[in-house]
């Protein structure tokens, strides 16, 4: 008659594998529910998102607007002034607008004509109007200055044109607006998507160490922001700038692909928003031990080659100047991470260790 044999050593083997296995699935199911909890909240922003999508659109729109009007207008200054030296004083003459200009709200077109006069004021020739000139609803009296109706409400013309983006596909402005939403919602989910991260890894940390996932959730939310808006004011224009010049300069008329030009700012400004969470991602890791201003200090210039080349990725223009403006923020933080850790950070302890030092 066979006999069992029980291998003890066996046993324990087979329930520590266990065990692990059904860790391992525990952790698949709870990646599997934060993955589906992020799904639902970007389908939630999306749908907020593509319901103001047009107003998304212009706000968007807004940085490419100026840049080609100051365009548009710097071209048409080359025309200059008139030589008055050539009319005598209080002679009539037909003055010629060279410039776009807009009267309380109304736009001037370039090459309107107008009936003027030359006088003398303050030892100063200038021109005026002869008669009455009637735009719109306002009426211009005799004597109105032409260089004050120029300088009206020549800021206005910067937002005045939304047509500086064109659109060469049937469904094209439905597709735009589509993908405007699915880029917007998922920058308007990141503080609940940074969440369900923190949630996924926060079993694996100590339970003091769980306490710091509100700072780094509203540091996230507050640097990413802090991204966007330097590259939609700041470095996205300077870029406008140059790379607008550089297609004026080569005689080109400038027409801009919609999706081409949303692609490029949107990459932008998420991007810039990543990359501004060096201070978030170094308070994180100096606050749980595995960082300390020492590393950080002793690799500074590992760290500026790796910035270059964020920064030469993420610039859309090859010229040294526009590179300069995306790393020096990036430099910036940095440093100021070096700040943040050595003020925050600490050694990494267990729940026992901390609960003795407290």
């Amino acid at each position: 008659m066979a006999t069992d044999v029980i291998n003890p050593a066996g046993n324990e083997v087979a329930e520590e594998q266990e065990g692990l296995q059904m860790s391992f699935l525990d952790h698949l199911d709870e990646l599997r529910r934060r993955l589906v909890h992020s799904v639902i909240a970007i389908t939630i922003a999306f749908g907020v998102c593509f319901t103001f999508s047009d107003y998304i659109f212009n706000f968007l729109a807004v940085p490419i607007n100026i840049q080609i009007r100051k365009m548009k207008i710097a071209a048409q200054s080359v025309n200059g002034n008139p030589d008055l030296n050539q009319l005598k004083e209080s002679e009539i003459a037909q003055y010629t607008f060279v410039q776009e200009t807009a009267i309380n709200g109304v736009k001037i077109p370039l090459g309107t004509t107008i009936q003027v006069k030359k006088i003398v004021k303050d030892n100063q020739p200038q021109l005026v109007l002869s008669q009455p000139w009637a735009v719109g609803k306002n009426v211009l009296q005799t004597g109105t200055p032409v260089s004050q109706i120029q300088t009206a409400d020549s800021s206005k013309l910067l937002y005045d044109e939304t047509n500086g983006l064109v659109i060469n596909k049937v469904g094209g402005a439905f597709t735009l607006y589509m993908t405007i939403a699915l880029y917007t919602g998922i920058a308007l989910a990141i503080p609940f998507l940074l969440y369900q991260i923190w949630a996924f890894i926060s079993p694996g940390l100590y339970k003091h160490e769980k306490r710091y996932a509100w700072p780094v959730v509203l540091m996230s939310a507050f640097f990413f922001t802090l991204g966007a808006t330097f590259a939609y004011r700041i470095a996205f224009p300077r870029a406008c700038d140059y790379l607008l010049g550089l297609q004026q300069e080569g005689g080109f008329q400038t027409l801009i692909n919609a999706d081409d030009y949303f692609d490029l700012i949107i990459m932008i400004m998420i991007g810039l928003g990543v990359v501004f969470q060096i201070p978030t991602l170094s308070f994180l890791l100096g606050r749980i031990g595995l960082l300390t201003p020492g590393m950080m200090w002793r690799s500074w210039r590992y760290a500026i080659v790796i910035i270059f080349i964020i920064a030469a990725l993420l610039t859309p223009t090859p010229d040294a100047f526009n590179l300069i403006m995306f790393a020096l923020p990036m430099l910036g933080l940095y440093f100021m991470s070096i700040g943040i850790v050595w003020i925050f950070g600490k050694p990494r302890q267990t729940d026992d260790e901390f609960a003795a030092s407290s």
